[in-house]
């Protein structure tokens, strides 16, 4: 496999499934013979129409079909996918389930799933591809794509934990090594991860490689390091999967603010749904001040990942800055219930305690600021004394 390989993955994976036709061959064989539009007609059509890419007529005619034989859950299938294809996923996710509560096939969950993905809904989406990998035992697709989720909603060690014995068996596939290298490396296991990313690298210099060399030099702040690769990963590929945030990222770590907003852009063209663009964009938004915008942004960062702590922080932080205390203050009193030590959600509750009058509240919040940061202080003498 080639260095597109895992850039072109989930591309691969969604056409393979969003685009096939189920089961039109069975019940095409079924209603053969029929004349003046009859079922088997308006099937074939549908089928032509499919595959052609005509979507929208397509689905005129599976509709048709399904308004005198509405259980039949192949072509309930086969309406979702043609849904899917217009990029209409709210009502190919509706077609799915609908053939699925009349009969369960692993081909229609995992397009189910691939709806979710799409959407951006990832947890929805796992729990559909944990079925199917019981359904499809052996099946490399749902895994990856399932790998892919988790690396989506940054949970690095569920990556690991279902790659690793994957390595074992698929070592060649590069799609595989540099997933399960990325999710090392972004779980701070970067020793494991250069070991992957040299496997990459013996097939020449890649974008794939560049991208993981990049995210590696960003964990251990060498941003001009990180700068180098990533720039140069865009110049070897520029459509790999997430290459244009980290390469913003690096730019905002080096001080050019212009060009990571640029970057950040250009990875929302390509992905919409991508978090750190999202995340990123929406605090470059905030430091101008323009908090409605930023909003939008930081929002859909959270739709992305539900109950991330960091998103939530800047949310509240931005309702502070426009004069929403209560709103913030609510927001942050639940946030410092679930992260006790989220030291910078406790400097701002106290803040919007102050604000409202309630100075005993506030300065209990500010002993508590001052015990984590003496921990933190106590915590780092510690290592460096073992040193």
């Amino acid at each position: 496999m080639g260095s597109r390989s895992a850039s072109r993955l989930v591309v691969c994976v969604t056409r393979r499934v969003l685009y096939g036709f189920t089961f039109f061959a069975l019940f095409t064989s079924i209603l053969i013979g029929q004349t003046q539009r009859a079922p088997g007609e308006i099937l074939r059509e549908a089928a032509s129409l499919h595959r052609a890419g005509q979507f929208e007529q397509a689905i005129e005619d599976y509709r048709l079909f399904l308004e005198k034989y509405p259980d039949v859950a192949p072509v309930r299938s086969d309406l979702g996918a043609a849904l899917a294809g217009a990029g209409r996923y709210e009502e190919a996710i509706g077609e799915y389930k609908r053939a699925l509560q009349l009969k369960s096939l692993p081909q229609v969950r995992l397009n189910l799933a691939l709806a979710y993905y799409k959407t951006a809904k990832l947890s929805l989406a796992v729990a559909e591809l944990k079925k199917v990998r019981e359904e499809m035992p052996g099946n490399l697709r749902p895994e990856m794509l399932e790998a892919d989720c988790y690396l989506r909603l940054g949970e690095n060690k569920k990556v690991i934990e279902l790659l690793t014995p994957e390595l074992q068996t698929n070592g060649d596939d590069l799609a595989i090594v540099y997933m399960l290298g990325t999710a090392l490396v972004r779980d701070g296991q970067s020793d494991k991860g250069q070991v992957l990313i040299d496997r990459i690298l013996k097939n020449g210099d890649s974008a794939e490689a560049r991208l993981l060399l990049g995210t590696t030099k960003l964990m251990v702040n060498d941003y001009s390091g990180a700068l180098v690769d990533l720039q140069k990963a865009v110049e070897l590929n520029r459509n790999v999967p997430e290459v244009y945030a980290y390469y913003g990222t690096a730019l905002l770590s080096t001080g050019d603010q212009a060009g990571a907003q640029e970057a950040f852009e250009h990875a929302l063209r390509d992905d919409p749904n991508n978090f750190d663009a999202n995340l990123r964009m929406g605090l470059l938004l905030r430091k101008d001040e323009k908090y409605d915008e930023a909003l939008k942004y930081i929002r859909h960062a959270l739709e992305i990942r539900p109950g991330d702590p960091g998103v939530r922080y800047q949310i509240a932080s931005i309702e502070l800055s426009v004069g929403q205390v209560e709103a913030a203050r609510s927001h942050l009193e639940s946030l410092v219930a679930e992260a006790p030590n989220f030291t910078e959600a406790h400097v701002s509750l106290a803040t919007a305690y102050y604000r409202e009058k309630r100075k005993a509240d506030g300065d209990r919040e500010r002993a508590i600021v001052e015990k984590l940061n003496a921990e933190k202080q106590a915590n780092e003498k510690g290592v460096k004394n073992t040193q």
